[in-house]
């Protein structure tokens, strides 16, 4: 057999980060992990080839050189699965398509001519013994929760090129304790976290060190502290040993919920880890909004107080807020700019209101008859919802328009940095050996492309001069949320209304 294995184009969103990843010369942010495990899933004796599309683009020979053409793909990334999808019909290459997109709008894609959905540990082997027999079906699923302590190690000899990317990627867990009503996350892999072993981890960071990787890596789990006892007593402490022999080569980011700034030895761990940033989903700063969507985790606490203890450990808070709850006050545009401003989120990421199909969400506006027949598109910020808000909708899409405007204008975006490094307070030294060639190199095109082609460049010289006087130490940090700041600041102004100029080559 010979198999390609393709990844979607991402559109220019939120988080593709795509006007940032210009600046610097990356491609992509990161690689597509699921497509190299599942490459490792596949027999060994079989050819195959990967092409993200994020990084290179699809050629005709490609897709004639398959007998099968494997897709893997979040909400996102439907447009770019459709053409995939048309341009391999052209040449009669059956497809094989799995991952988020398809489970949850499998009947969507009725010109796919294989869909192996759910988690690939338990619906793979059943479609590849069947495929060897010549009496494959359509459609393979189960509800079944795979244990992941056998899932293989992506097969990274399959990425042509590591350099294209910011940063790799592991998976430690699968799932998420918590039932927040509007989140997906629990349909697809569960309220029980399910883990991997201290060695699995090893090997896998391993594997990414022997590439020649020593950059960033991202813990693409759910909830990374879904089991935090696991954590301490097996898991950091291992990563802490590998990091230290090989003196700190990747600094980690992952996703964790509010409740770890209950845990002073667990923060300490994972910045002695290497952690450096965490993904938390805060919501609204509105208790009402809280309560409606069963965001337990979030309630009955100070927020603002909570975020800076995280960021007090040396850990980078980034932030989902949400807009269009039923319970959201005609002062939530107001309060959710206060409390971004305030907390020092830098990379604030608010969007409205969606309800994927089969979350509990979903269920009750269905019930309530305000689900409207529009087609998710997996971009947080693009103004869209699904269902029939209670705000007016007018109101409600112009509110959230004025918190872009305002949190990602430079003046606010720069002050918001400045508020984060107040609180920020590294507990471990950072190494130079993470010095490499193209970060030089990307500074001088941040240089150019901030403080002279931009036309927001005396804000950013402010904040340059500033940090320079002020907090030397956080320079390179600082940097790098300015780029961010540029990219965050492009798709705000797509949808606010203001024309988005191109990065120069």
């Amino acid at each position: 057999m010979k198999i390609l294995l393709v990844y979607p184009r991402y559109p220019d969103t939120f988080w593709s980060f795509r006007h940032a990843l210009k600046v610097v010369g990356k491609k992509a942010s990161f690689p597509p992990l699921g497509l190299l495990t599942v490459g490792a899933m596949l027999p060994n004796q079989w050819e195959k080839k990967l092409v993200d599309m994020n990084v290179s683009s699809l050629k005709d020979e490609d897709i004639e050189w398959a007998d099968y053409v494997f897709i893997s793909a979040m909400v996102v990334q439907r447009a770019s699965v459709n053409d995939v999808v048309e341009r391999c019909k052209k040449y009669a290459t059956k497809v094989v398509a799995g991952g988020p997109l398809f489970t949850s709008a499998y009947e969507e894609f009725s010109n796919i001519d294989h869909l192996v959905l759910d988690e690939a540990e338990i619906t793979l082997p059943p479609f590849l013994e069947d495929l060897e027999k010549a009496c494959a079906r359509r459609i393979y699923t189960s509800k079944e929760r795979p244990d992941i302590t056998k899932t293989p190690r992506p097969q990274w000899s399959l990425l042509p090129n590591m350099k294209k990317y910011t940063s790799m990627s592991i998976q430690y867990s699968r799932g998420c304790p918590y039932n927040c009503d509007f989140c997906d996350i629990i349909v697809l892999n569960g309220n029980v976290p399910r883990t991997k072993s201290k060695e699995q981890i090893v090997s896998e960071l391993d594997s990414i060190y022997r590439k020649g990787w020593r950059d960033g890596i991202f813990v693409v789990d759910d909830n990374f502290i879904g089991n935090k006892r696991k954590l301490k007593e097996e898991i950091l402490p291992a990563i802490i040993k590998w990091q230290k022999l090989r003196k700190y080569p990747s600094m980690l980011i992952t996703e964790t919920s509010i409740n770890l700034s209950d845990d002073e030895e667990l923060m300490h761990l994972m910045v002695e880890a290497g952690f450096d940033t965490v993904f938390i989903g805060i919501e609204s700063p509105n208790e009402d909004s809280l309560a409606e969507c069963s965001k337990q985790q979030n309630r009955s606490r100070d927020l603002v107080a909570a975020v800076r203890k995280i960021q007090n450990h040396g850990l980078q808070v980034q932030g989902g807020f949400i807009l269009g709850f039923d319970n959201d006050p005609a002062s939530i545009f107001n309060s959710q700019i206060n409390f971004i401003q305030k907390s020092g989120i830098v990379t604030a990421m608010v969007g409205l209101l969606n309800a994927p199909p089969g979350t509990k969400l979903y269920q009750r506006l269905k019930k309530e008859n305000r689900i409207l027949d529009t087609t998710i598109s997996g971009d947080n910020t693009d103004c869209s919802m699904n269902f029939i808000p209670k705000m007016d909708s007018e109101t409600l899409v112009n509110g959230y328009k004025n918190i872009l405007a305002t949190i990602y204008s430079s003046k606010e975006y720069y002050k918001r940095i400045k508020v984060f490094l107040k609180e920020y307070k590294p507990r471990r030294k950072k190494t130079f050996s993470q010095l490499q060639l193209w970060h030089v190199w990307a500074f001088l095109r941040v240089v150019w492309v901030l403080g002279i082609w931009d036309g927001d460049r005396l804000h950013y010289w402010r904040f340059f001069l500033s940090t320079v006087l002020k907090r030397p130490q956080h320079f390179p940090l600082s940097m790098a949320l300015a780029v961010y700041g540029y990219h965050f600041k492009n798709v705000a102004r797509k949808y606010v209304g203001a024309g988005v100029r191109q990065v120069p080559t």
